[in-house]
């Protein structure tokens, strides 16, 4: 499967790198280049995040009954066509109507992505692979940010068209690649009940999965603590408590973007024997630190010099705990999964990132911007709520979901607990320390 696993990677970083080319500039294209004002631009920047919304409760089983690859081209071709016609819109209809079809086909690929990695990967690779996909997607997003940013010009609307169609070009180069990759559908064996019957489906087994529920409800506040703050309530904060100027946004961001190229693969090695339970409570510290750091820059009453280096390291901190984050929650959700619900168990978690992208703005915006202190207090909470919420995860995680690098004879999934079962019991069909 190793070559069908670095097609999977090339194909999500070109993915990224057409994604890059296009959304920071979304918001200015709608209002600036398409004179369609920013009222407009603020509803398709909603749409393109609720159309994930719409889809993904959709998503998962037909990935588990048709398989990732067919339903992954789909969202390709979707998603291309969805930035072809955005590049070419002029009216507000079409202008929404196009973000819907974007975000529809870039939403239903994540958990296909992910579906793909867990079927060409092993419990002793699988982290692995997460943490290089994570690496390479921050990478394409990064490189197509800057790039884009070289060829676009408000006062030519058909530089934004380019980007558009460069972005649409990389969503059928990714649909091209799937399509040649070939995967069989992988035995988990492993993963099945004890007495030999096929694991039940459906929404009704996964609410009843408690450690998968905890770990939806981890990964909400994950995202909403982190990623929906960075462009709204963050990036608000920083200008009007801290002063900085809107163009240091961008330098922040790059630095939060170095620190997950330069560090992954370091924190990987530090990481990926140990606890994953334990890894995520220590993100969760130190983003609380991270949130106090930006409290000095915007409260400290310190030098503007001192309170711009404040955000900037704010947003680097950010990036470390997410270089921690990518081999240990994505590939914890796949090894839950029993059988016949990886695909399912990824649009869940999928949606959940959705729901905190869509709620992060709303309740972060406002407080950001007017109410500074209670701002900072309220996220230093929510990272702490990290910390406690990963430990009680801990609890109901087998030894070998929490730590794959203790199973003695790596498997293509590790032992599932089932939703009816405990981990105590779950964990007897694997081996502990």
């Amino acid at each position: 499967m190793g070559a069908a696993l670095r097609r999977i990677q090339l194909g999500s970083a070109l993915s990224a790198f057409g994604l890059g080319f296009t959304v920071p500039y979304l918001y200015v294209y709608v209002a600036q280049v398409r004179n369609l004002g920013a009222g407009t631009a603020g509803v398709v920047l909603a749409v393109f995040a609720m159309a994930a919304l719409a889809v993904l409760p959709f998503t998962g089983r037909a990935i588990d009954r048709r398989g990732p690859l067919p339903v992954l081209v789909v969202a390709s071709a979707v998603a291309s066509l969805g930035a072809v016609a955005l590049g070419l819109s002029s009216g507000v209809t079409a202008a929404v109507l196009s973000a819907a079809v974007l975000g529809a086909g870039t939403a239903v690929m994540q958990p296909t992505l992910a579906t793909m990695l867990v079927w060409c990967s092993s419990a002793a690779t699988r982290t692995r692979a997460f943490a290089m996909q994570f690496f390479l997607q921050n990478l394409g997003l990064g490189i197509g940010g800057l790039v884009g940013g070289q060829i676009v010009d408000t006062s030519r609307p058909e530089t934004f068209i380019q980007l558009f169609l460069i972005e649409a070009a990389m969503f059928v180069v990714l649909g091209v690649i799937a399509s040649t990759v070939r995967l069989s559908r992988p035995s988990f064996s492993d993963a099945r009940p004890a007495d030999g019957s096929k694991a039940p489906g459906g929404l009704r087994v996964l609410l009843s999965h408690r450690a998968m529920v905890q770990l939806c409800v981890l990964g909400f506040v994950l995202f909403f603590a982190c990623y929906g703050q960075f462009e709204s309530g963050l990036a608000a904060y920083g200008t009007e408590a801290a002063g900085i100027q809107p163009s240091t946004l961008g330098i922040a961001l790059a630095a939060n973007t170095a620190v997950i190229v330069v560090a992954q693969f370091v924190v990987l090695r530090l990481v990926e024997r140990r606890r994953r339970s334990r890894v995520i409570a220590w993100v969760g510290l130190i983003w609380a630190f991270a949130w106090i750091v930006a409290g000095y820059a915007g409260l400290g009453h310190g030098s503007q010099t001192m309170a711009t280096a404040a955000m900037i390291s704010t947003y680097a901190l950010f990036g470390l705990g997410e270089s921690m984050l990518s081999p240990t929650v994505a590939p914890l959700v796949a090894d839950l999964a029993p059988e016949s619900m990886v695909g399912q168990y990824n649009s869940a978690f999928a949606l959940c990132k959705q729901l905190a992208l869509a709620v992060g703005p709303a309740v972060g915006g406002p407080m950001g911007a007017t109410l500074h202190g209670p701002y900072i207090v309220t996220f230093v909470l929510f990272s702490l709520g990290i910390t406690v919420l990963a430990l009680r995860l801990g609890r109901r995680l087998t030894p070998v979901q929490d730590q794959p690098s203790i199973e003695a004879a790596p498997s293509r999934v590790v032992a599932v607990s089932l939703p009816e079962a405990e981990p105590v019991a779950a964990a007897s069909t694997v081996t502990t320390r």
